[in-house]
């Protein structure tokens, strides 16, 4: 097994790879930002090295920093976590070059499933259905227009090279096309130095269902789906598995091509397909060559700890697991917990958290990087832990999301707390009647 680890990240994802590290007996490395010195992932590894000052592009997202800390430190290989540079085909590369693992797949298959349009070319190519669209990006008007004229309003312009909901708009008739397409076009260059977009029908009522995959050399496995279909503008709030409308039989099918997909494509680590599923069909979205914030849920479900399985498929290059000895059980609930104000239009909230308690008992688990006295910054992600909650089925996973919600206090700064617990007692959540566009249509605060 690999000796020692950097964690080329921040916050709860670094926790959460430290954790996995000890189970192994691994040594860690915890790189750092000017502001995060006191963060809870560099409290916890063995060594750490600051790299940068607060702005992501001179500390998080700065490559060659990170490899002065990988020489410095003897580091034998980098776990990404997500966000940063996890998706990053160049780093992926300039790692393999210097003979450094990177916990995921190749550089190549990074680049692959990263550009959407070739993502979706394969995903067809091996037979799994696939959005109404644009064939390949495009960046001027004229071919944009024909495109959406032979598909027809509503239309969703999308960045080729990124996600997030950057430089993603939804054009509902003719009228509002030009204006739109050239905000896309804008937004996309800025966030992504690409202006590529591509085109496809826009779904009015779809949930967004994943498939998670741990994938060897020897073979491929699914460890079931997740329903992550409420969201708001694009960014998801609450996740959870199984999903409550699927049938066996959509399953089947749906998991028999995804995993023949992945499999096929020599694909080696841990990843999520994502699709679009709308009046009993599924259609490919994209595939994050990552792990998912979500990974939690389908961890307490399957009793498997999904990190520990990237870091042994990268030193190994296989998987142990079985699909025969994959058997989830019961319901687990994910609510992501954000320092942002949802009375204010979920303005950030950064500030020094006061009292801090966090919710525990019976299947309750935290994932988390805040303490008393942290310093929430503006710099990054609002995203502070995340809550989740496992049951015996969806009512008892909900009811001990409601208990552990009212234990949560976090002071000092404003959150998504008391949001979730008006989201998870609404008839439309209770009922699992809604989709990716309830909380943009319908005012709940």
């Amino acid at each position: 097994m690999f000796k020692k680890i950097l964690i080329a990240n921040r916050g709860e994802i670094a926790v959460r790879v430290i954790r996995a590290c000890k189970e192994w007996e691994i040594s860690t490395v915890a790189i750092h930002s000017d502001v995060d010195r006191d963060s809870m992932h560099v409290r916890l590894a063995d060594e750490s090295i600051c790299i940068g000052s607060h702005h992501p592009a001179s500390s998080y997202l700065n490559i060659p920093a990170i490899m002065s800390a990988i020489e410095l430190t003897n580091s034998e290989a980098v776990h990404p976590g997500y966000g940063f540079l996890s998706e990053n085909s160049d780093f992926a590369k300039i790692l393999e070059d210097n003979n450094i693992k990177f916990i995921g797949p190749s550089s190549k298959l990074i680049k692959m499933m990263g550009d959407k349009i070739q993502a979706k070319k394969i995903a067809k190519e091996h037979g799994l259905p696939v959005i109404e669209g644009s064939e390949d990006g495009i960046s001027n008007k004229i071919d944009a227009q024909e495109i959406c004229n032979k598909i027809g309003f509503p239309v969703l312009i999308k960045a080729a090279g990124g996600g997030g909901g950057k430089g993603m708009k939804i054009v509902h008739k003719e009228t509002e096309f030009e204006e739109l397409f050239a905000m896309a076009k804008s937004e996309t260059k800025k966030y992504f130095a690409n202006d590529e977009l591509y085109i496809e029908k826009f779904f009015q009522n779809p949930r967004h269902i994943e498939v998670q995959v741990l994938s060897g050399k020897n073979r491929t496995v699914h460890l079931h789906e997740r329903d992550c279909s409420v969201q708001r503008r694009h960014q998801k709030l609450i996740e959870e598995t199984p999903s409550p409308i699927l049938n066996d039989e959509i399953r089947k099918n749906l998991f028999e091509k995804t995993v023949n997909m992945v499999s096929k494509i020599g694909y080696e680590g841990a990843g999520t397909v994502e699709f679009i599923y709308e009046d009993g069909k599924f259609y490919f979205l994209e595939m994050n060559t990552r792990v998912q914030v979500e990974h939690p849920i389908t961890e307490v479900v399957t009793g498997i700890d999904i990190i520990k399985e990237q870091i042994y498929i990268a030193f190994t290059g296989e998987t142990a697991l079985k699909q025969e000895d994959i058997s989830p059980r019961g319901h687990a609930i994910e609510c992501r917990i954000n320092a942002e104000d949802p009375s204010k239009n979920f303005q950030p909230s950064p500030g020094t958290i006061g009292m801090c308690y966090l919710p525990s008992g019976f299947r309750t688990r935290v994932d988390g990087a805040v303490y008393q006295g942290y310093k929430v910054t503006p710099h990054y992600d609002s995203m502070i832990c995340k809550l989740i909650c496992h049951g015996r089925n969806r009512t008892e996973a909900i009811q001990r999301l409601k208990r552990s919600l009212d234990e949560f206090v976090i002071e000092g700064i404003a959150t998504t707390i008391d949001l979730h617990k008006i989201l998870i007692s609404h008839k439309k959540f209770v009922d699992s009647n809604f989709n990716v566009t309830w909380l943009d249509k319908e005012k709940i605060i």
